[in-house]
C-alpha cells in the first residue's frame, strides 16, 4: 500500500524535528552552569526552528529562582527571562503538558518579558521542572497565528521539555556543589575561606594605593541562651535574619561573611572607622525595630561588635585586622555584662 504523500511529509517533518531536538540535547548536556545552559538552549531552539521570540518564565517562589537569585545574569538571559509568582503562573499554565494558543493572548501578558516587544499571533508554553517541581516554562511565540495553533501535536515539544528538565537537574546539582564551596550553607553568606582571600586582596590593595579599609567583627548577644531555650531551629532563624540585615545594609563593594558559629565579619573597602560605625548603627537599628517572630514569642536580635582599620599602627597583616576587631568586640561584650543598662541601649 502506497503511503499518502501528506502522511509521508508529516513523518519526515517529525523525523527532522526529532533530529533537531536531539542536537539541542547534545549541545546542552555538557553545560554545568545555569546561565550558559539557558543561553545555549534559547539560542539553539531559536536558530534551529527559526523562532522569532523565545524566553524563559521562572516561578519566583520556586527552587530554580532561589538558585538563580544570587547569580549574575548574562545579557542574553536578562532580556529573555521573566519572574512570575506561582499564583499567576498556575492561573495561566493549568497543566504540566505544553500549551498552545492563538486567541485571547492578552491573558499571557504577565509571563512575557517587558523587554520584548512582541507581535504575537500564537504562543507555545512548555512547563519545565526541577526534581519533580514545576519551576517555570520555555515559551515560544510567532506572529503567525497558525505556528502554534491549538490542536497541533505537542508530543515532541513535551519530549524537549522533559529533556531540558533532566539536564536542568544536572546543572542544579553542579551549581549547588559549586555554591557550597564558597558559601555558608545556612545563611548563604561567603564562608570563612573565601573571606580570608577577599581580605588579603583588599588589604594589599589598600596598602598599595594608600586607601582606607575597615573590618567589623561581630557576634550575637545571648545566642547560647536562645538555642538552649528556644531550640536550634529558632537559633538558625536568628542567624539567617542577621545575615539578611547585614547584607541589606551594605554597599555593593562591601563583603559579608560568616566567620564561625554566631560570628560574622564585614569587610568595608574605602571606609574609615566612622563610616563603619554608621553601617553597624543602621544594622542595629534594623534589628532593634524588627523582632524575629518565632511562634508566640518575639526575639530582638542584639549584637556586639569591634572595628579595625588598616591605618591602625598595630596592623601589619590581614589577620591583624581580624584579631584586633575581635578583641574590641570582646571588650564591648564585657562592658555590656558589667553595665547591664547597655544591653538594651539604642545605638
Amino acid at each position: 500500500m502506497e503511503i499518502p504523500k501528506a502522511l509521508l511529509d508529516r513523518l519526515q517533518k517529525n523525523e527532522e524535528t526529532a533530529r533537531k531536538f536531539n542536537e539541542i540535547e547534545i549541545s546542552i548536556l555538557s553545560i554545568l552552569d545555569f546561565h550558559n545552559f539557558f543561553d545555549r538552549l534559547l539560542t539553539e531552539i531559536s536558530e534551529k526552528f527559526c523562532i522569532p521570540h523565545i524566553w524563559v518564565a521562572i516561578i519566583s517562589e520556586g527552587s530554580l529562582a532561589r538558585q538563580l537569585e544570587a547569580r549574575q545574569k548574562s545579557c542574553r538571559l536578562a532580556s529573555s527571562m521573566v519572574n512570575v509568582s506561582g499564583q499567576i503562573f498556575s492561573s495561566i499554565v493549568t497543566t504540566p503538558k505544553p500549551l498552545l494558543a492563538n486567541t485571547g493572548l492578552a491573558a499571557y501578558k504577565k509571563i512575557i518579558p517587558q523587554t520584548l516587544d512582541l507581535d504575537i499571533g500564537s504562543i507555545a508554553i512548555a512547563p519545565i521542572s526541577l526534581d519533580g517541581e514545576i519551576v517555570g516554562s520555555i515559551n515560544q511565540a510567532d506572529p503567525d497565528p497558525k505556528r502554534f495553533k491549538p490542536g497541533i501535536d505537542t508530543s515532541l515539544l513535551e519530549q524537549l521539555a522533559l529533556k531540558v528538565s533532566l539536564c536542568l537537574s544536572n546543572v542544579a546539582a553542579h551549581e549547588q556543589l559549586k555554591f557550597l564551596a564558597f558559601h555558608d550553607p545556612l545563611t548563604g553568606l561567603l564562608n570563612r575561606g573565601v573571606m580570608n582571600r577577599v581580605l588579603e586582596r583588599e588589604f594589599s590593595r589598600a596598602k598599595r594605593y594608600g586607601t582606607d579599609l575597615s573590618l567589623i567583627f561581630l557576634d550575637l548577644d545571648q545566642f547560647k541562651a536562645i538555642n538552649d531555650t528556644a531550640g536550634h531551629d529558632v537559633g538558625d532563624h536568628v542567624l539567617c535574619t542577621l545575615a539578611r540585615v547585614l547584607t541589606a545594609q551594605k554597599r555593593g563593594s562591601d563583603i559579608v561573611a560568616r566567620f564561625a558559629g554566631d560570628e560574622f565579619i564585614v569587610i568595608l573597602p574605602s571606609s574609615n572607622i566612622s563610616q563603619a560605625e554608621r553601617y553597624i548603627h543602621r544594622v542595629k537599628h534594623d534589628l532593634e525595630t524588627t523582632p524575629v517572630n518565632c511562634g508566640k514569642k518575639n526575639y530582638f536580635i542584639r549584637i556586639s561588635h569591634g572595628i579595625a582599620n588598616v591605618l591602625d599602627a598595630s596592623i601589619n597583616a590581614p589577620h591583624d585586622m581580624i584579631k584586633i576587631a575581635d578583641e574590641r568586640m570582646y571588650k564591648a561584650k564585657v562592658l555590656k555584662k558589667e553595665c547591664p543598662c547597655l544591653q538594651g541601649q539604642k545605638t
